[in-house]
């Protein structure tokens, strides 16, 4: 017979990330972040490969690479609009923990299934600061995605990616909820 757990089952229907533009300071503590951190690493890992890591951004590392997302998305091209969104989150942000996918080597675990299983610790991750009553969100963006600022920013070697960066701090306004998806809809049952 199953043991339920309804209290982590309620938190799990009802979470809602908070938009990282209204996330102040204070921001966990590094004491109150190693349980978070910890709970993220405790993600599906087929293999017990460890194909991802952490990089605790704080504050001043935030600063830096705010002016790094302007410098490169001059150099890319990008607009105006789109540097200072991507910026303004990393100026904005109290602290912020890049999930970083590295895959390893192997001839058991295909490399896609290592990829997921750093996705798996981002939403975990979001998961244990919310559950510890912070707000946090999960972002990307175009600079995540840039080998550039992947590379001088978060000192990234070439096989690496930026899975995900959780912003964390103090929420100052939850948004209304949003409609969930239909489970009908995207919900097949196969009994044969």
């Amino acid at each position: 017979m199953p043991a339920p757990r309804p209290d982590v089952l309620d938190f799990l229907l009802t979470r809602r990330s908070r938009p990282a533009k209204t996330l102040r300071p204070p921001a966990p503590t590094r004491e109150a972040l190693i349980p978070i951190l910890t709970a993220a690493a405790r993600s599906p890992d087929h293999g017990k490969l460890e194909p991802w890591r952490f990089i605790v951004l704080e504050a001043p590392a935030l600063r830096r690479l705010a002016a790094l997302v302007r410098q490169r998305g001059a150099a890319l091209g990008q607009t105006r609009e789109a540097i200072d969104k991507a910026a303004s989150a990393y100026e904005d942000s109290p602290l912020a923990v890049a999930v970083i996918s590295a895959p390893k080597p192997s001839d058991k675990i295909p490399e896609i299934e290592q990829v997921y299983s750093a996705g798996a610790v981002c939403l975990a991750l979001l998961n244990a600061a919310l559950a510890s009553g912070w707000g946090a969100n999960w972002l990307s963006g175009w600079p995540a995605h840039d080998a550039g600022f992947a590379g001088e920013g978060l000192g990234l070697a070439a096989h690496e990616r930026v899975a995900g960066v959780i912003h964390i701090g103090t929420e100052t306004a939850a948004p209304p909820d949003r409609p969930r998806p239909d489970l009908d809809t995207i919900t097949t049952w196969v009994s044969e």
